[in-house]
C-alpha cells in the first residue's frame, strides 16, 4: 500500500534574504523526547525536494530509543518554496546561504545533516562558511568529485522528459529509467518516488521544479570534470562524517571515495547494495546505518 506522505508533520516558512518564500516540512517538532538530540536537516537532490526524505523522517522521528526532531527542506524552485524570477539564483553559493536561512528561522545552532547528490555539495560550502552548524554530516552518493559519465546520464533523462498520464504512469516511468541502477526497488517504492518528483496540476503531472533548472543542466558541458571541493571536505576534517554510495553509482566513484576515507580516517562507509544515484535511505539496511550513526553521536 502506498504510504500517505500527509503525515508526521508540520509545513513550515520562512524568508530567504532576497525576499522569496520558502517552504520545509517539520517532523517530531513538538515531541518532546526529541529535545535532547540534534535535529537531523535533509537537504535534497539537484531538482528533488522534501518529499523524499518522507519515509526516512518518519523512521527517525518515529525511533522507540532515540527519535529525532527531522527538517526536510525544499530549495527555492523546488516543490512548495517559491521560484526566483533571477534565474541565476538557482546556485550553490545562494542555495547554502539559504540553508543557514533555515536554521536561523528555526532557531537551530547545530544539527545532523543528510545532503543527497546536491545537498551534499551544499555542505561542502556550508563546512567552509559555517562549521560550527554540523554536528554530523552524511553525504548520500556525492563527494568532491563527480564523475562525468553520472552527470550526462542525470542531463540526458532531463533532456528527454515524457509527461506522464497518470500515478501509475509515473511510477512506471520511472522504473522504465532507473530499474537498472535500482533492483533493489519495490513497486511501492517507485509510487513512493513518482509522488516524491511529480505534481498534480490542471495540465496533468509535471516534475515540481521550476524548469529553468533542467534546463540549465540540459544546457551545461559535462564533457570533461567539474572543479573538485577538496579543499572544502577537508573543512569537515574533525566532523563525524558517513559515506552512502550506491553500488551502481556513475556519479561517486569509489576511487573518490577511498580518497574521502583516507583524508578523513574516522568517517564511516556504506554501500547501499543494488541502488544507483541516489540512494532511497529509507530502505531497511541503509536507514539502519542511519539510526546507528546517529544514535553513536
Amino acid at each position: 500500500m502506498f504510504l500517505n506522505t500527509t503525515e508526521g508533520f508540520e509545513d513550515k516558512t520562512y524568508q530567504s534574504v532576497d525576499g522569496l518564500k520558502l517552504y520545509a516540512r517539520d517532523y517530531g517538532a513538538g515531541n518532546p523526547s526529541a529535545s535532547g538530540a540534534a535535529p537531523v536537516i535533509c537537504l535534497p537532490g539537484l531538482t528533488r525536494n522534501s518529499r523524499d526524505f518522507h519515509q526516512l523522517a518518519l523512521i527517525l522521528s518515529k525511533d522507540r530509543e532515540r527519535p529525532r526532531r527531522v527538517i526536510a527542506i525544499d530549495y527555492r524552485g523546488r516543490g512548495r518554496s517559491a521560484w526566483d524570477h533571477s534565474k541565476q539564483n538557482y546556485n550553490l553559493g545562494v542555495e547554502a546561504n539559504d540553508v543557514l536561512t533555515a536554521c536561523a528561522a528555526f532557531n537551530i545552532t547545530q544539527a545532523a545533516f543528510i545532503g543527497t547528490s546536491r545537498g551534499g555539495l551544499l555542505l561542502h560550502l556550508i563546512a567552509e562558511m559555517k562549521p560550527e552548524l554540523l554536528a554530523s554530516v552524511v553525504l548520500n552518493d556525492v563527494g568532491p568529485v563527480l564523475e562525468p559519465e553520472g552527470l550526462r546520464h542525470i542531463q540526458a533523462y532531463l533532456a528527454n522528459p515524457r509527461k506522464p498520464r497518470d500515478w501509475d504512469d509515473a511510477a512506471g516511468l520511472l522504473r522504465e529509467l532507473h530499474e537498472a541502477e535500482f533492483p533493489a526497488l519495490s513497486v511501492d517504492d517507485w509510487r513512493a518516488m513518482a509522488h516524491a518528483i511529480y505534481r498534480k496540476t490542471d495540465d496533468g503531472l509535471v516534475a515540481d521544479i521550476d524548469p529553468a533548472i533542467a534546463e540549465a543542466v540540459i544546457a551545461a558541458d559535462f564533457s570533461t570534470l567539474l572543479p573538485d571541493l577538496w579543499k572544502q571536505f577537508d573543512a569537515m576534517a574533525k566532523i563525524p562524517l558517513l559515506v552512502i554510495r550506491g553500488e551502481n553509482s556513475k556519479l561517486l566513484s569509489k576511487a573518490t571515495v577511498e580518497e574521502m576515507l583516507r583524508r578523513h580516517p574516522a568517517a564511516r562507509q556504506f554501500t547501499a547494495k543494488r541502488q544507483g544515484h541516489a540512494p532511497l535511505l529509507h530502505l531497511q539496511d541503509v536507514a539502519q546505518v542511519l539510526r546507528r550513526f546517529f544514535r553513536d553521536l
